[in-house]
Protein backbone atom coordinates (compact mmCIF):
# COMPACT_ATOMS: atom_id res chain seq x y z
CA UNK A 1 0.00 0.00 0.00
CA UNK A 2 1.48 3.08 -0.85
CA UNK A 3 1.33 6.26 1.70
CA UNK A 4 -0.99 8.94 2.38
CA UNK A 5 1.78 11.42 2.01
CA UNK A 6 0.53 15.20 1.18
CA UNK A 7 2.54 17.17 -0.83
CA UNK A 8 1.62 21.04 -0.86
CA UNK A 9 3.64 22.84 -4.26
CA UNK A 10 3.39 25.91 -2.51
CA UNK A 11 4.12 25.06 1.16
CA UNK A 12 8.13 25.86 0.43
CA UNK A 13 7.65 28.73 -2.36
CA UNK A 14 9.86 31.42 -1.48
CA UNK A 15 11.78 29.25 0.89
CA UNK A 16 15.34 28.42 0.65
CA UNK A 17 16.34 25.36 2.53
CA UNK A 18 19.84 23.04 2.98
CA UNK A 19 19.34 19.34 1.83
CA UNK A 20 21.55 16.75 3.09
CA UNK A 21 22.47 14.78 -0.11
CA UNK A 22 24.35 10.78 0.46
CA UNK A 23 23.91 9.90 -3.29
CA UNK A 24 21.79 7.12 -1.24
CA UNK A 25 18.17 6.27 -1.90
CA UNK A 26 16.56 8.05 0.98
CA UNK A 27 18.66 11.38 0.27
CA UNK A 28 17.74 11.88 -3.69
CA UNK A 29 13.50 10.85 -2.21
CA UNK A 30 14.16 13.72 -0.05
CA UNK A 31 15.65 16.05 -2.39
CA UNK A 32 12.36 15.12 -4.75
CA UNK A 33 9.99 15.96 -2.04
CA UNK A 34 11.46 19.19 -1.87
CA UNK A 35 11.84 20.13 -4.99
CA UNK A 36 7.97 19.57 -5.62
CA UNK A 37 6.72 21.28 -2.35
CA UNK A 38 8.96 24.97 -4.13
CA UNK A 39 11.76 24.82 -2.22
CA UNK A 40 14.69 26.91 -2.92
CA UNK A 41 17.45 23.70 -2.47
CA UNK A 42 20.96 23.98 -1.93
CA UNK A 43 22.73 20.67 -1.25
CA UNK A 44 25.22 19.56 1.14
CA UNK A 45 27.44 16.23 0.63
CA UNK A 46 30.30 15.26 2.59
CA UNK A 47 33.76 13.79 1.91
CA UNK A 48 34.26 11.85 5.17
CA UNK A 49 36.76 8.98 4.22
CA UNK A 50 34.01 6.38 3.89
CA UNK A 51 35.21 3.57 2.16
CA UNK A 52 32.12 4.17 -0.15
CA UNK A 53 33.55 6.75 -1.37
CA UNK A 54 31.71 6.40 -4.70
CA UNK A 55 28.42 7.96 -3.49
CA UNK A 56 29.91 11.13 -3.73
CA UNK A 57 29.86 10.86 -7.23
CA UNK A 58 26.48 9.80 -7.40
CA UNK A 59 25.80 12.81 -5.09
CA UNK A 60 27.17 14.93 -7.66
CA UNK A 61 25.56 13.91 -10.19
CA UNK A 62 22.11 13.83 -8.61
CA UNK A 63 23.10 17.65 -7.93
CA UNK A 64 23.78 18.37 -11.17
CA UNK A 65 20.76 16.72 -12.58
CA UNK A 66 18.52 18.65 -10.28
CA UNK A 67 19.80 21.59 -11.46
CA UNK A 68 20.82 22.76 -7.40
CA UNK A 69 21.92 26.44 -7.68
CA UNK A 70 24.67 25.45 -5.08
CA UNK A 71 25.82 22.35 -3.87
CA UNK A 72 28.78 22.32 -1.03
CA UNK A 73 31.01 19.40 -0.81
CA UNK A 74 32.70 19.36 2.65
CA UNK A 75 35.48 17.57 3.56
CA UNK A 76 35.92 15.70 6.55
CA UNK A 77 38.37 12.67 7.45
CA UNK A 78 36.35 10.78 10.20
CA UNK A 79 38.90 7.98 9.45
CA UNK A 80 41.10 10.07 12.01
CA UNK A 81 38.50 8.47 14.70
CA UNK A 82 37.65 5.09 12.80
CA UNK A 83 35.35 3.28 15.29
CA UNK A 84 33.06 2.26 12.27
CA UNK A 85 33.00 -0.37 8.83
CA UNK A 86 32.81 2.61 6.87
CA UNK A 87 36.08 4.72 7.94
CA UNK A 88 38.03 1.79 9.49
CA UNK A 89 39.66 -1.43 9.14
CA UNK A 90 36.67 -3.40 9.57
CA UNK A 91 34.92 -6.02 7.88
CA UNK A 92 30.92 -5.09 6.73
CA UNK A 93 29.01 -7.32 7.68
CA UNK A 94 27.20 -9.70 4.60
CA UNK A 95 24.75 -11.91 4.39
CA UNK A 96 22.78 -11.07 7.90
CA UNK A 97 19.08 -11.47 7.33
CA UNK A 98 16.21 -9.43 8.60
CA UNK A 99 16.17 -10.30 12.77
CA UNK A 100 19.98 -9.64 12.75
CA UNK A 101 19.49 -6.43 11.07
CA UNK A 102 17.30 -5.09 13.43
CA UNK A 103 19.28 -6.45 16.65
CA UNK A 104 21.10 -3.52 18.26
CA UNK A 105 23.96 -0.83 16.95
CA UNK A 106 25.97 -2.40 13.61
CA UNK A 107 29.29 -2.24 13.08
CA UNK A 108 28.89 0.45 10.09
CA UNK A 109 27.16 3.25 12.95
CA UNK A 110 29.86 6.32 12.06
CA UNK A 111 30.02 7.60 15.43
CA UNK A 112 28.43 11.09 15.80
CA UNK A 113 27.79 11.67 11.93
CA UNK A 114 24.33 12.70 11.49
CA UNK A 115 25.24 15.11 14.45
CA UNK A 116 28.72 16.34 12.32
CA UNK A 117 26.66 16.39 9.12
CA UNK A 118 23.48 18.33 10.67
CA UNK A 119 25.97 21.23 12.16
CA UNK A 120 27.15 21.93 9.09
CA UNK A 121 23.99 22.01 7.37
CA UNK A 122 23.13 24.74 9.83
CA UNK A 123 26.13 26.67 9.14
CA UNK A 124 24.96 26.58 5.78
CA UNK A 125 21.66 27.32 6.43
CA UNK A 126 22.31 30.22 8.38
CA UNK A 127 24.37 31.79 5.31
CA UNK A 128 21.93 30.96 2.78
CA UNK A 129 19.05 32.52 4.99
CA UNK A 130 17.44 29.35 5.19
CA UNK A 131 15.21 27.81 7.72
CA UNK A 132 14.20 24.57 6.78
CA UNK A 133 17.20 21.44 6.63
CA UNK A 134 16.43 18.00 5.00
CA UNK A 135 17.22 14.71 5.97
CA UNK A 136 16.98 11.75 5.01
CA UNK A 137 17.04 9.65 7.94
CA UNK A 138 13.95 6.86 8.93
CA UNK A 139 13.28 4.87 11.68
CA UNK A 140 11.36 1.60 10.00
CA UNK A 141 13.67 0.30 7.95
CA UNK A 142 16.81 1.42 9.23
CA UNK A 143 20.34 -0.41 10.28
CA UNK A 144 19.44 0.57 14.20
CA UNK A 145 21.45 4.25 14.45
CA UNK A 146 20.92 6.07 17.02
CA UNK A 147 21.35 9.31 14.61
CA UNK A 148 18.12 8.35 12.79
CA UNK A 149 15.48 8.00 15.39
CA UNK A 150 12.76 11.01 15.86
CA UNK A 151 14.29 11.90 19.78
CA UNK A 152 17.38 12.71 18.07
CA UNK A 153 15.97 15.09 15.26
CA UNK A 154 13.88 16.36 17.89
CA UNK A 155 16.81 17.62 19.80
CA UNK A 156 18.55 18.62 17.23
CA UNK A 157 15.96 21.26 16.21
CA UNK A 158 15.89 22.48 19.71
CA UNK A 159 19.74 22.74 19.91
CA UNK A 160 19.74 24.91 16.95
CA UNK A 161 17.35 27.10 17.99
CA UNK A 162 19.32 27.97 21.01
CA UNK A 163 22.81 28.10 19.29
CA UNK A 164 22.34 30.31 16.29
CA UNK A 165 21.96 33.67 15.46
CA UNK A 166 19.07 32.84 13.06
CA UNK A 167 17.10 30.62 16.30
CA UNK A 168 17.50 33.34 18.75
CA UNK A 169 16.91 36.78 16.63
CA UNK A 170 14.89 35.24 13.16
CA UNK A 171 11.63 35.39 13.27
CA UNK A 172 11.21 31.81 11.87
CA UNK A 173 12.06 29.22 13.64
CA UNK A 174 14.82 26.70 12.41
CA UNK A 175 13.35 23.02 11.58
CA UNK A 176 14.79 20.35 10.82
CA UNK A 177 12.18 18.30 8.39
CA UNK A 178 12.76 14.34 8.41
CA UNK A 179 9.72 13.41 5.70
CA UNK A 180 10.83 9.67 5.90
CA UNK A 181 10.99 9.05 9.29
CA UNK A 182 8.03 6.54 9.59
CA UNK A 183 8.05 5.28 6.17
CA UNK A 184 9.14 1.88 5.23
CA UNK A 185 11.91 1.17 2.87
CA UNK A 186 9.29 0.52 0.26
CA UNK A 187 6.86 3.24 0.80
CA UNK A 188 10.02 5.50 0.64
CA UNK A 189 10.74 3.88 -3.47
CA UNK A 190 7.05 4.23 -4.19
CA UNK A 191 7.18 7.48 -3.25
CA UNK A 192 10.19 8.31 -4.41
CA UNK A 193 8.77 6.58 -8.04
CA UNK A 194 5.52 9.04 -8.59
CA UNK A 195 8.12 11.90 -8.26
CA UNK A 196 10.35 10.64 -11.01
CA UNK A 197 13.31 9.49 -9.12
CA UNK A 198 15.90 7.30 -11.20
CA UNK A 199 17.08 4.96 -8.47
CA UNK A 200 19.39 3.46 -10.96
CA UNK A 201 21.45 6.86 -10.12
CA UNK A 202 21.66 6.78 -6.79
CA UNK A 203 24.15 4.23 -4.51
CA UNK A 204 23.56 2.67 -1.08
CA UNK A 205 25.95 0.07 -0.89
CA UNK A 206 28.33 -0.22 1.92
CA UNK A 207 31.07 -2.11 0.22
CA UNK A 208 30.38 -1.41 -3.77
CA UNK A 209 32.76 -3.22 -6.32
CA UNK A 210 33.57 -2.72 -9.76
CA UNK A 211 34.02 -6.32 -12.56
CA UNK A 212 37.52 -7.21 -11.79
CA UNK A 213 38.35 -5.65 -9.18
CA UNK A 214 39.90 -2.35 -8.36
CA UNK A 215 38.33 0.84 -6.75
CA UNK A 216 35.08 1.88 -8.11
CA UNK A 217 35.27 5.75 -10.36
CA UNK A 218 31.95 5.89 -12.03
CA UNK A 219 28.34 4.59 -10.95
CA UNK A 220 28.21 3.57 -14.47
CA UNK A 221 30.99 0.81 -13.62
CA UNK A 222 30.02 0.05 -9.65
CA UNK A 223 28.15 -2.77 -8.63
CA UNK A 224 25.86 -2.59 -5.32
CA UNK A 225 27.48 -5.85 -3.70
CA UNK A 226 24.13 -6.99 -2.64
CA UNK A 227 24.77 -8.59 0.50
CA UNK A 228 25.20 -5.57 3.09
CA UNK A 229 22.58 -4.31 5.38
CA UNK A 230 22.19 -1.58 3.25
CA UNK A 231 21.73 -3.33 0.16
CA UNK A 232 19.24 -6.18 1.73
CA UNK A 233 17.05 -3.35 2.61
CA UNK A 234 17.18 -1.78 -0.63
CA UNK A 235 16.21 -5.20 -2.40
CA UNK A 236 13.65 -5.86 0.32
CA UNK A 237 11.84 -2.34 -0.49
CA UNK A 238 11.59 -2.82 -4.36
CA UNK A 239 10.18 -6.43 -3.52
CA UNK A 240 8.07 -5.13 -1.13
CA UNK A 241 6.59 -2.05 -3.33
CA UNK A 242 6.18 -4.47 -6.70
CA UNK A 243 8.63 -1.90 -8.69
CA UNK A 244 11.20 -3.48 -10.57
CA UNK A 245 14.77 -2.73 -9.10
CA UNK A 246 17.15 -0.96 -11.31
CA UNK A 247 19.89 -1.74 -9.35
CA UNK A 248 23.16 -3.77 -10.22
CA UNK A 249 24.43 -6.00 -8.37
CA UNK A 250 27.18 -8.05 -8.12
CA UNK A 251 25.64 -11.19 -6.59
Amino acid sequence: MRPELTIDPNRGRGKKAVILISGGLDSTTVLALAQAEGYDVAGLSFDYGQRQAIELTAARDIAVRAELRRHAVIKIDLRSYGGSALTDDIDVPKGRDAAEIEDGIPVTYVPARNTIFLAHALALAEVEGANDIFIGVNALDYSGYPDCRPAFIGAFQTMANLATKAGVEGETPLTIHAPLMEMSKAQIISVGTDLGVNYADTMSCYDPVMPGGGEPVSTSDTRHCGQCDACQLRKRGFVEAGIVDPTPYAD
